[in-house]
C-alpha cells in the first residue's frame, strides 16, 4: 500500500466518494489520487448504498488498470466483487455483444480482428477492385477507416468527403469492409464499439434492458473517449442519471486516436445538476515541480482549471539546461544520472527519460551504453531493432558479405519486388543443391525453371542491385553507404506509402545515418588498420553495443516517449527535446487545438516528476535529413523564474570573478508565430559559394573534441569535409563531414 492509500480521504476526496447519486464530474489532477476515489467509490455504493455488484459498470481504458481496480475494490470488500462490470470499454461491449449478437446478425462465436487480420482483409479487398496496393496502402487505407469509425462516420459520409483518391477509396473500401467481416462472423476493435450502439438504435427494447441491468455508470480517463465511447455510456446513464466520469481535462493527450476532450468540458451541459468535484491536492511531486507545470498549463484556453498544490513544500528547482545538441544533451544526462545515483539520491530504476518521438532515443541509448549504465524502453524496441533500422543494416551487410543469407531474406523483397515465399523456398533448394549463397543463386535465377519468368527477373535485379551497391560504397563511410542505399532502393517512399507510421519510421532512417555519420568522426585510422572496412567495423560496433536482452533490464533508466508515460511516475525525470517544431511539434500550429494538445502532453511529462526535474533543448539538432537550428519551446516561456535553474553545457557568457555558477536569467523572447520562425539552415550544397561556412585558418569549436584550428576544407554539398586541426594533442587532425559535424566558431578562442 502507497503513502498515499494509507492516508484519510482528504475533502474533496471524500466528496466525490460519498456522493449519493446523480452525474457527477471528478476533475482529478495528477497524482491527486483518483484511481483511489474510483475504488472507494465503487466499495462505498457496495458497503453503504447496498447496490449490487452486478449492477455496476466500470470502464476504464487498459487492462492493466481495469485489473488494479478490481483488486483494489475486492481489498477494500474483504471479498472478489462477483458479478461487478469492470474493464476496458471493448472488453466491456465484447460482454454486452456475445450476448446480443443474432441480433446483428452475427454468431455468439463471433471472432475479434486484430489490426494484422483487419489490414489483410483490407487488402484483399482492395486486390479484388483492381486497385494498387502500392497506390493505397492497406495501412494506410485501414487507419482512414478506423479514424471515420472513430468519428462515428458512416462509409456514405466518409465517401462525401472524398477531397482526394485516397479518402475515395478508402470510403469504398468502408462500404464492403461491414459485410466482409459479417460473412467471416468477425468484428474489429472499432466494431466492438460501434455495434452495441447499432444493438441499442434497433433494438430499443435492448437498450431497456440494459438501462435497468446498471444501476451505476463509472469512467476512468474520462478525458480519453472517443464520440462512440461517450454515447455508449451516455445511453447506458440515460434512465437514472448515475454517471460518475474522473479524469483531468490537462491530461487530453489522445486526440490524434480520436478522444475529444469536449466531451468533458461540455459534460455540465449534457448532464444538468452535475455535481462538480475537483482533486487538487498532490500526492506525488514538490511543490516547485507543481508550479512549473501549473505555469505551463494556464496557458491554455480550453480548460475547466484547477490549481496543483501539495503538502511537500519546496524541493530542488527545475534544471533548465541549453546543450549544443542532441549528443551533448544526452552525454549531459547520462552524467547527471550516473552522479545521482553514485550519490544515493535515487537508483537508476527511478530515472526516466522522456522525449516527443521515438526518434529520439538513439542518441540517449548511445550515451546511456558509453557510461554503462542499464535503461530499457517502453512502448519502443531498441532503435536498433527497429524494422526500418534492422532493413537498411542488413543492405549493409551484404554489401560487407554476400554469404549473408539472413540479412538476403530480409532485404529480398523489400522494397516489394514480388517475390513471395514459395519462390524464395524455389531459390533455396537450389542454392542448396549448387552450395552457393542465396544470393549467388538469385544471381543464376534464370536457370531455375521451376520459378515464374517475372520472378526469374526480379531476383536476378536484386542480385544485380547489390553489386551495383557494392561498388559504389566501396571504402566509403557508413552514413555514405546509407545513404546511396537509400537513393538506390527508394526505401524512403517505401516507407513514406505506409502512411503517418511510415513518416516515423522516416525519421529513425535519418536518425540512423546521422548515428553513423557521428561514429565515424570518432574512429581512429591507425587503431583501424587491418579491422576491415569503414562499413564492416561500423557493423561489428552496432552488433556489439545492441544485446537482445537489453529492453527486458527492469532494473535501469527508463527511456519512453511522453504519450506513453502517462500514468507513471519516478522520483527523477528529464523532458528531453524541448525545442519548437519538435515539441510541440510543427505540424500541431496547422491543426486548431493542436498547440493546446502538445502543451496538455508537455504538462504530463512534467508532472511524471517526484522529486526532481530536468527540462533539456538542444540548439542544433539533427532532423528530416538536415542539421537544424532550433530554439527553446514555447512552454518554456510560462516556466515561473524563482523556481527554475538554468544550466548551459556551452555558456557564451564569461563569469565575473567571485560569481556563481548559476546562469543569469534569460532574455524575454518576442512571443508569436513570427518569433516561432526556425531559421533554414541548408546543406552547404545550397549555401552562396561567395560566403564559404568554413575558412582555411579559423577557430571552430567541435562539441566533444573542444576547439581547434581549420586546416583545409574539401569537397562540397554533402561530402564538404572539414579537416581540423584540435588543440588536445591526443585528438590531433580529425577529418569530419561538415554536415553532420556541427561546428561552431570558436569566438572566445579567437584571441587566444
Amino acid at each position: 500500500m502507497t503513502e498515499q492509500q494509507s492516508l484519510p480521504l482528504n475533502p474533496a476526496q471524500r466528496e466525490a466518494v460519498e456522493h449519493p447519486g446523480g452525474p457527477v464530474l471528478v476533475l482529478a489532477g495528477a497524482g491527486s489520487g483518483k484511481t483511489r476515489v474510483l475504488t472507494m467509490r465503487i466499495a462505498h455504493l457496495i458497503t453503504t448504498q447496498h447496490v449490487a455488484p452486478q449492477r455496476i459498470f466500470a470502464v476504464t481504458f487498459t487492462n492493466k488498470a481495469a485489473g488494479e481496480m478490481r483488486s483494489r475494490v475486492a481489498q477494500l470488500l474483504g471479498a472478489d466483487p462477483r458479478g461487478l462490470w469492470i474493464g476496458t470499454f471493448h472488453s466491456v461491449s465484447a460482454r454486452i455483444l456475445r450476448r446480443e449478437a443474432p441480433l446483428l446478425g452475427f454468431g455468439p462465436n463471433f471472432t475479434i480482428y486484430d489490426s494484422d487480420d483487419s489490414e489483410a482483409l483490407v487488402k484483399r479487398l482492395l486486390e479484388t477492385r483492381q486497385l494498387s496496393t502500392k497506390v493505397y496502402p492497406p495501412r494506410t487505407v485501414h487507419a482512414v477507416i478506423s479514424s471515420a469509425k472513430n468519428r462515428m462516420l458512416t462509409p456514405e459520409e466518409l465517401g462525401a468527403q472524398a477531397d482526394a483518391p485516397l479518402i475515395k477509396v478508402a470510403g469504398e473500401i468502408y462500404a464492403a469492409l461491414g459485410p466482409a467481416l459479417k460473412q467471416a462472423n468477425a468484428m474489429d476493435f472499432d466494431d466492438l464499439l460501434l455495434h452495441p450502439l447499432t444493438l441499442f438504435r434497433e433494438h430499443p427494447e435492448r437498450l431497456a434492458y440494459w438501462q435497468d441491468r446498471f444501476q451505476h455508470v463509472l469512467v476512468d480517463e474520462f478525458q480519453d473517449t472517443n464520440a462512440a465511447q461517450y454515447l455508449l455510456v451516455k445511453h447506458l446513464a440515460k434512465r437514472h442519471g448515475n454517471l460518475c466520469v474522473v479524469g483531468d481535462d490537462d491530461q487530453a493527450i489522445y486526440g490524434w486516436r480520436g478522444a475529444d476532450v469536449r466531451h468533458m468540458l461540455t459534460f455540465q451541459n449534457d448532464f444538468p445538476g452535475t455535481k462538480l468535484v475537483r482533486l487538487e491536492q498532490n500526492y506525488r511531486s514538490t511543490q516547485i515541480i507543481l508550479d512549473a507545470a501549473n505555469g505551463i498549463i494556464a496557458e491554455n484556453a480550453a480548460r475547466l482549471g484547477k490549481t496543483l498544490f501539495t503538502e511537500k513544500k519546496g524541493g530542488e528547482r527545475v534544471v533548465l539546461l541549453s546543450t549544443a545538441d542532441e549528443r551533448d544533451e544526452a552525454e549531459w544526462l547520462a552524467n547527471e544520472f550516473a552522479r545521482r545515483a553514485a550519490d544515493g539520491d535515487a537508483g537508476y530504476e527511478g530515472m526516466a527519460i522522456l522525449y516527443r518521438t521515438n526518434s529520439q532515443s538513439r542518441p540517449l541509448e548511445e550515451a546511456l551504453r558509453f557510461r554503462g549504465i542499464p535503461y530499457r524502453l517502453i512502448g519502443a524496441i531498441s532503435f536498433y531493432e527497429r524494422r526500418e533500422v534492422k532493413d537498411l543494416l542488413a543492405y549493409l551487410r551484404l554489401i560487407a558479405n554476400p554469404a549473408d543469407d539472413e540479412a538476403f531474406l530480409r532485404v529480398v523483397n523489400v522494397p516489394r519486388r514480388g517475390i513471395g515465399d514459395a519462390s524464395l523456398t524455389v531459390l533455396g533448394r537450389s542454392a542448396g543443391a549448387w552450395q552457393k549463397p542465396l544470393l549467388e543463386a538469385a544471381r543464376r535465377a534464370s536457370a531455375i525453371t521451376e520459378l515464374r519468368p517475372n520472378v526469374r527477373e526480379a531476383l536476378a535485379g536484386v542480385a544485380s542491385l547489390l553489386d551495383r551497391l557494392r561498388d559504389a560504397v566501396g571504402q566509403a563511410d557508413p552514413a555514405t553507404a546509407l545513404e546511396t542505399i537509400l537513393a538506390t532502393t527508394g526505401y524512403e517512399q517505401y516507407l513514406a506509402d505506409e502512411g503517418s507510421e511510415g513518416l516515423e519510421r522516416i525519421e529513425n532512417v535519418r536518425e540512423l545515418v546521422a548515428g553513423a555519420a557521428a561514429w565515424a568522426e570518432v574512429q581512429d585510422p591507425d587503431a583501424a588498420e587491418g579491422t576491415g572496412s569503414p562499413v564492416e567495423r561500423y557493423l561489428t560496433q552496432a552488433a556489439l553495443v545492441t544485446p537482445a536482452d537489453e529492453a527486458r533490464d527492469a532494473g535501469g533508466v527508463t527511456l519512453t516517449t511522453t504519450h506513453m508515460a502517462k500514468g507513471l511516475e519516478w522520483p527523477i525525470v528529464a523532458l528531453a527535446g524541448l525545442e519548437d517544431g519538435l515539441f510541440p511539434l510543427g505540424r500541431s500550429t496547422e491543426q486548431p487545438g493542436g498547440v493546446e494538445e502538445e502543451r496538455r502532453l508537455c504538462y504530463v511529462g512534467l508532472t511524471r516528476a517526484r522529486e526532481r526535474l530536468y527540462l533539456s533543448w538542444a540548439r542544433t539538432r539533427y532532423r528530416n535529413g538536415r542539421l537544424e537550428l532550433a530554439e527553446p519551446s514555447r512552454f518554456l516561456d510560462a516556466l515561473p523564474s524563482q523556481v527554475v535553474e538554468e544550466r548551459s553545457t556551452t555558456p557564451t557568457w564569461r563569469p565575473q570573478r567571485g560569481m556563481s555558477g548559476a546562469m543569469p536569467p534569460r532574455p524575454p523572447r518576442p512571443r508569436g508565430a513570427a518569433a516561432r520562425r526556425l531559421p533554414d539552415v541548408a546543406f552547404p550544397e545550397e549555401v552562396s559559394q561567395d560566403a564559404p561556412r568554413y575558412v582555411k585558418g579559423e577557430r571552430v569549436r567541435h562539441r566533444k573534441f573542444g576547439g581547434g584550428i581549420v586546416r583545409g576544407v574539401s569537397g562540397e554539398g554533402r561530402d564538404l569535409r572539414v579537416s581540423v586541426d584540435f588543440d588536445d594533442p591526443d585528438i590531433g587532425t580529425k577529418q569530419l563531414l561538415a554536415a553532420y559535424a556541427g561546428l561552431e566558431r570558436d569566438w572566445e578562442g579567437e584571441g587566444a
